[in-house]
């Protein structure tokens, strides 16, 4: 989940109405077009990341969830990459995330080196052969090669019949609920439903079934 810098610095506020010359829409001001700063790795920072894993329990699928969530982005990215690097460092690992070709890997990456870093080998890209990139990207798979077409994880949810249990905030209110709120467990829950809604997604793909509710672990 991303956030805004702060605009305080003058170079930043610069570069800013430069880009937001670009991205604007007629006569929006620079102000106006901040709100969507955060989705640029330049100008937003990381305030929580969530995962999943599936393992096999006793013969059945289970889901096993974990945010990392801090005002502080170089503790959280930290964290996350020494959970990278420990546990899901062979070439049988492979990530999975909804656009995460074009958004989540490149983002997660940049902001690693703003915070001075070491990217993790499973997201560094660089001296690699398209086929040693252990990146999977649900919205790729679902486009077959179309490159102009475009469909959202929830709209994939509803065709495909998946319950999605996001019960609580959705997307549009995550400012809202860091900026005034300062509540980032609400934002790690949320964060963590759309983890769910992507795995079922992904299993629905392969033609698996669902994992049931009740093997699906909150942490």
């Amino acid at each position: 989940m991303l956030e805004n810098i702060n605009l305080e610095n003058d170079d930043f506020k610069k570069h800013w109405e430069h880009k937001s010359n670009f991205i604007g829409k007629e006569n929006e001001t620079p102000a106006e077009t901040y709100s969507r700063a955060g989705i640029y790795a330049e100008f937003g920072k990381i305030v929580c990341i969530s995962v999943g894993f599936i393992k096999i329990e006793n013969g059945l699928k289970q889901l096993r969830l974990k945010s990392f969530y801090n005002h502080n982005e170089a503790e959280l990215l930290i964290d996350f990459f020494e959970l990278l690097n420990k546990h899901f460092n062979t070439p049988q690992h492979v990530l999975c995330a909804h656009n995460g070709k074009e958004f989540d890997y490149p983002y997660i990456a940049r902001r690693g080196l703003v915070n001075g870093l070491n990217i993790p080998d499973i997201l560094d890209l660089a001296g690699k052969k398209p086929w040693e990139v252990q990146h999977l990207d649900t919205l790729q798979l679902w486009k077959f090669g179309d490159y102009k077409h475009f469909t959202s994880l929830s709209l994939l949810t509803t065709i495909f019949n998946i319950p999605t249990p996001k019960d609580d905030i959705d997307g549009s209110m995550v400012n809202k609920v860091y900026w005034e709120e300062n509540d980032l467990e609400r934002i790690a829950i949320y964060c963590q439903k759309d983890v769910v809604a992507l795995t079922q997604l992904f299993l629905r793909f392969r033609n698996e079934q669902l994992i049931h509710e009740d093997q699906i672990f909150y942490s």
